[in-house]
C-alpha cells in the first residue's frame, strides 16, 4: 500500500540530520581512535572519575530532596505572584553559568554576604571551593528543574482523588501516604537520573569552584590535558570515558522516566482538603525564592558598581559573544526547521533520533574530536569562533526540536490535506503555511539557542588563544586575575545580553503571530 502523500518534503530534514549525525558521530569516532594511543588511566584520572560521580550523586539527591517540599507547597497554595515564581523557576536554565557562579560567590563565598553576617557573631567564613561549592552551584541550577518536574507530577494527580480521600476522613499524613507517596516513588527516580546526567557534564562549575586536584571532574581533566599537557591521547581517552558515562546516565534517565500514569479525572482545578501547614509551606516557598533571587540580586548590585571598572577587552568580548550567538542561532534554525518538518511528515523517526544525539555527548567531548580532526589541516585557534557557534547549535538542537516538532505535526495534520487538494507546492506550503504559524515556537527556540550560546563557557576554552575570548571566558579570566569588580560588571553585561537576546527573539516570534 502506497504511503499517503505529504505536503512537505522530508529530504532537507534528512540532509540536516545527516550533517548533525556526521558532526557528533564523526567527532566521537575521532576521539575513540585517538584514545587507543593513550597509555591508560592514571591515578589522577581515577580520582577525577570518583569526584565526578560523587558530586553528580550528591547534587542530584540534594536537588530532589529540596524540590519535594517546595513543589508540594506550590501545589497546595495559591498566592499572589505564584505564576511569576513558577516562571522564575525556568530562569536558571538560560542563565549564564559564569554569572550564577559569580552571584553565588558574592552570597556564599569567603567575602560574601553570609560570611559577613557570620563574622558579626565571631563565626568563621564559609569556604565555597571544593566539593561543597560544586554541589551548591549544581543545586542552584537544578533545584528549579527538579521543582518544575515534581510539581508537574503533583498537578497530574486527579483532584477527585483528594476529594475522595477527604470524604473518607483521611488526614494530611494519610493523604500523603496513600496518594502522594506512590506518585513520588514513580517520579523521583527519573528526576534524579535526569539531574545526575546533567551534573556529569558540568564544566564551568568545576572550572571555577573545583578548588584543586582533589575536586576535578572528567571534563575539567579533559580541559587540563589540553591546556597544560597538550596530551591529546589522554584527552581523547577521558572523552571516551565521559561519553560512556553520559550515555549510561541518559539511558537511565529514559528508563526511569517511564511509568504508569495517575489515572484520569474531570480536569477540575487541584484543590486540597487536608489543610496542611501553611507556615511550613510559606517557609519552603520563601527559602527557594531567596536561594534563587539573592545571587541574581548580588550580580546586579555589584555589577552596577563595577561597570566603570571594566576594561575595553570586556566590550570586545561582548561583541564577539553577540556574533557567536547570532551565528549559532542561525545554524540552529537552518538545522532545526527542516528536521522538524521531516519529523512532522511521520516517516523519518531517525531524523528525530539524530537530533537528540547532542544529549549523549558533552560539548567538550565534541570539541575534543573537532580539535583532533582540524589540527592536521589548520591551526584550530583560527576556527575557534566558528567551531564554538557550531557546537553550541548542536547542543541546543534537542531543545529546539522539542519546541518545534509538536507544532509542526499539528499544522501538517490540520492543513496538509487542504494544501494537497489545492495542489500547493511543498516549498509554498513550508513558506506560506508552516513557517508563519510556527513563528512563536521559532522565536522561542531561537531565543533559547541565543541565550545558551551567549553564556556558554565550554568549547571556546579549548580553542581560544589569549587574543580571542567570548564574554564568559573574559569574565573567567578577570576572576582568575582577582579583578572582581570588573568581573561583576562583565557578569551584569552578560546577564543583560543573554536575557535580552532571549526576550527579543521570543517576543519577535510572537509579534502579530495571531494574524
Amino acid at each position: 500500500m502506497a504511503e499517503r502523500a505529504q505536503p512537505i518534503s522530508a529530504w532537507p530534514g534528512i540532509g540536516a540530520a545527516a550533517l548533525v549525525a556526521a558532526l557528533i558521530l564523526g567527532t566521537l569516532a575521532a576521539v575513540a581512535l585517538r584514545a587507543e594511543t593513550s597509555g591508560g588511566f592514571s591515578p589522577a584520572d581515577w580520582a577525577a572519575l570518583r569526584f565526578t560521580l560523587t558530586q553528580a550523586v550528591l547534587s542530584a539527591l540534594f536537588s530532589v530532596a529540596l524540590a519535594v517540599p517546595v513543589a508540594r507547597a506550590l501545589a497546595r497554595r495559591r498566592f499572589p505572584g505564584r505564576r511569576a515564581l513558577i516562571a522564575l523557576l525556568g530562569a536558571p536554565f538560560i542563565l549564564p553559568v559564569i554569572v550564577a557562579i559569580l552571584g553565588l560567590l558574592q552570597v556564599f563565598g569567603r567575602s560574601g554576604w553570609i560570611s559577613d553576617v557570620l563574622g558579626v557573631f565571631g563565626l568563621p567564613p564559609i569556604r565555597i571551593y571544593g566539593l561543597h561549592g560544586v554541589v551548591l552551584a549544581h543545586v542552584f541550577f537544578n533545584l528549579p528543574l527538579a521543582t518544575r518536574l515534581v510539581l508537574q507530577a503533583w498537578q497530574e494527580i486527579p483532584a477527585e482523588r483528594f476529594r475522595l480521600a477527604a470524604q473518607l476522613g483521611c488526614n494530611g499524613m494519610a493523604m500523603f501516604r496513600l496518594i502522594e507517596l506512590p506518585m513520588l516513588k514513580r517520579t523521583l527516580p527519573g528526576v534524579i537520573a535526569v539531574i545526575f546526567a546533567i551534573c556529569l557534564t558540568s564544566f564551568a562549575v568545576a572550572l571555577t569552584l573545583g578548588g584543586g586536584p582533589r575536586a576535578t571532574t572528567i571534563e575539567l581533566a579533559i580541559y587540563q590535558a589540553f591546556t597544560y599537557d597538550f596530551d591529546l591521547g589522554r584527552a581523547a581517552l577521558l572523552s571516551a570515558l565521559q561519553l560512556a558515562l553520559t550515555a549510561a546516565a541518559a539511558l537511565a534517565a529514559l528508563r526511569f522516566s517511564r511509568g504508569d500514569g495517575f489515572g484520569t479525572g474531570l480536569d477540575r482545578a487541584l484543590r486540597r482538603w487536608d489543610g496542611g501547614a501553611p507556615a511550613l509551606d510559606a517557609f519552603w516557598i520563601a527559602a527557594a525564592a531567596a536561594f534563587l533571587l539573592l545571587p541574581l540580586a548580588s550580580v546586579v548590585i555589584s555589577g552596577l558598581a563595577g561597570v566603570f571598572d571594566m576594561p575595553a577587552l570586556v566590550f570586545r568580548a561582548a561583541l564577539t559573544s553577540v556574533f557567536v550567538a547570532a551565528a549559532s542561532t542561525l545554524i540552529l534554525l537552518v538545522l532545526a526547521l527542516p528536521m522538524a518538518t521531516a519529523v512532522a511528515s511521520g516517516r523519518h523517526g531517525l531524523v528525530e533520533l539524530s537530533g537528540i544525539l547532542g544529549l549523549a555527548a558533552s560539548p567538550l567531548v565534541i570539541g575534543t574530536g573537532l580539535f583532533i580532526l582540524i589540527r592536521p589541516v589548520v591551526n584550530p585557534t583560527m576556527l575557534a569562533l566558528p567551531v564554538t557557534a557550531l557546537v553550541n547549535a548542536a547542543m541546543a538542537l534537542p531543545f529546539a526540536l522539542r519546541i518545534l516538532v509538536p507544532t509542526a505535526k499539528d499544522i501538517t495534520a490540520r492543513h496538509g490535506r487542504l494544501a494537497l487538494s489545492l495542489n500547493m507546492g511543498k516549498w509554498t506550503f513550508f513558506r506560506r503555511v508552516l513557517v508563519p504559524r510556527m513563528r512563536p515556537q521559532i522565536g522561542f527556540a531561537a531565543g533559547l539557542g541565543a541565550a545558551l550560546s551567549m553564556g556558554d563557557l565550554g568549547v571556546i576554552a579549548l580553542f581560544a588563544d589569549p587574543q580571542i575570548a567570548t564574554l564568559p571566558l573574559q569574565i573567567y579570566r578577570l576572576m582568575g586575575a582577582y579583578q572582581m569588580q570588573a568581573a561583576a560588571g562583565g557578569a551584569l553585561l552578560l546577564l543583560l545580553l543573554s536575557m535580552g537576546a532571549f526576550w527579543l527573539l521570543d517576543r519577535g516570534g510572537r509579534w502579530h503571530a495571531e494574524a
